[in-house]
């Protein structure tokens, strides 16, 4: 089994394309005082041709994260060169405080947050092509959202296929494509009349990839009283409700649905009600900008699309459920 130094080289070498050389102890480590040479171990590595340092902390051990940001400030006073936290596993909270705190971290496998190390690093990304946007499109997000969860092992996509199935037209799917090359998620191949698209990273590091560009697919959220919503309707749950249904949060007292601004709008022509606020009698339904039923025969949303709709919650319980849906992911 590697050892995290070296899962971490092997890590940088696949993402970034290139090779890194060989990891070696970090000679000032004795210099360091006690209480920071037994909170890490230390090694050094070269990216890029610049020496940074990494500081390891052993997997049975877990680091506070109000002293990490200033444990490796001193260790960076002491040589001068970037310092990168690195460990095995990081639940998505403690990657929000991190970045938060602009704290380089590395997860072999996993991620890879590297915002003050002075070095250029997004022209090795896989040969990335510059970004047409801030964001993916909404149509686009739905999309890579479903192939990631539906055909999670393929190699190759067929959008196509994918679009269709969602309601999207030609001109839709065309733009979904040309920002998935753009953003560097999937280049285009062409077997024969079709066209495909095709991912080289795994599918993790594929979402860790496009998250910066994802938003919460929830435009609004309005209180519907509950009776005089249409009988008969599918609308999956959503928010805590479904995250209740995955984890140990405790059920809100409202039920939380996800519809679309399209049907929520049939909805009151058919005579359904929207509440000035919450109540026994009401529902809460969030109205996304993009089908909610993206992974059939469920009776919750996707947890890719969950995990994007509570992405801003300041609640750490919250946050920590979160974290336990990739239990739920495919890969």
């Amino acid at each position: 089994m590697l050892t995290l130094a070296a899962a971490t080289r092997k890590y940088l070498n696949e993402v970034l394309g290139i090779p890194t050389p060989k990891e070696k102890p970090w000679a000032q480590t004795g210099a360091l005082p006690y209480f920071l040479q037994d909170a890490f171990q230390f090694a050094e590595l070269e990216l890029l041709g610049h020496p940074i340092v990494l500081a390891i902390t052993p997997s049975n051990e877990k680091q506070a994260l109000g002293d990490i940001r200033a444990r490796l400030d001193k260790v960076r006073a002491q040589g001068e060169q970037p310092v990168v936290f690195v460990t095995d596993a990081l639940a998505s909270y403690e990657r929000k405080r991190l970045i938060e705190q602009k704290v380089p971290f590395i997860v072999p496998g996993n991620q890879l947050y590297l915002p003050d190390l002075g070095l250029d690093l997004r022209e090795h990304f896989r040969q990335r092509a510059p970004s047409t946007g801030t964001t993916l499109s909404p149509s686009t997000q739905a999309i890579l959202i479903a192939a990631l969860m539906n055909e999670p092992l393929a190699t190759d996509w067929h959008p196509a296929r994918l679009a269709s199935a969602m309601g999207y037209t030609p001109m839709t799917l065309s733009r979904a494509v040309r920002e998935l090359n753009a953003a560097g998620l999937a280049t285009t191949r062409k077997v024969g009349r079709s066209q495909y698209l095709h991912r080289e990273l795994p599918p993790q590091d594929i979402w860790d990839m496009a998250r910066p560009l994802l938003r919460s697919p929830v435009r609004r959220t309005v209180w519907a009283v509950s009776d005089t919503l249409p009988a008969g309707r599918a609308w999956r749950l959503a928010g805590l409700s479904a995250l209740a249904r995955d984890s140990m949060l405790t059920e809100p007292r409202q039920p939380v649905y996800a519809t679309t601004v399209a049907e929520w709008r049939e909805a009151l022509k058919a005579g359904a009600r929207e509440a000035p606020e919450p109540s026994d009698d009401t529902q809460e339904l969030e109205l996304w900008i993009y089908d909610p039923a993206l992974v059939p025969g469920q009776a919750t949303v996707d947890p890719l699309s969950l995990t994007l709709s509570l992405q801003d919650s300041t609640d750490e319980r919250v946050l920590q459920a979160v974290d336990e849906l990739k239990g739920q992911l495919p890969w």
